[in-house]
């Protein structure tokens, strides 16, 4: 059974950073591409970024320059380093395991940017 745990989410201030991660279990995580997707209030989920089985990353234009996403395969685990954080990247954060048409996700955690 697949299992992603999110962590690392919480309160910041705007131009502050957060490194989120996700751990995976109950999947060869080296085989499959990982995500992160965002979840606004009022607001459609939207891919933030992914980083594929072969290290290969794709971010959406509103994070370029600004988030980067890196894996470990050894620990199973993804991250999210977050720095100049605005207002608009309030949201609850989602990690994704995908792999052919089978996409699992985590439950969430909730990075808010106010001062």
């Amino acid at each position: 059974q697949v299992q992603l745990v999110e962590s690392g989410g919480g309160l910041v201030q705007p131009g502050g950073s957060l490194r989120l991660s996700c751990a995976a279990s109950g999947i060869i995580f080296s085989m499959y591409a990982m995500g992160w997707y965002r979840q606004a209030p009022g607001k459609q989920r939207e891919l933030v970024a992914m980083i594929t089985s072969g290290g290969s990353t794709y971010y959406v234009d509103s994070v370029k320059g600004r988030f980067t996403i890196s894996r470990d395969n050894a620990k199973n685990t993804m991250y999210l380093q977050m720095n100049s954080l605005k207002a608009e990247d309030t949201a609850v954060y989602y990690c994704t395991a995908r792999r052919s048409t089978n996409t699992s996700w985590g439950q969430g955690t909730q990075v808010t940017v106010s001062s």
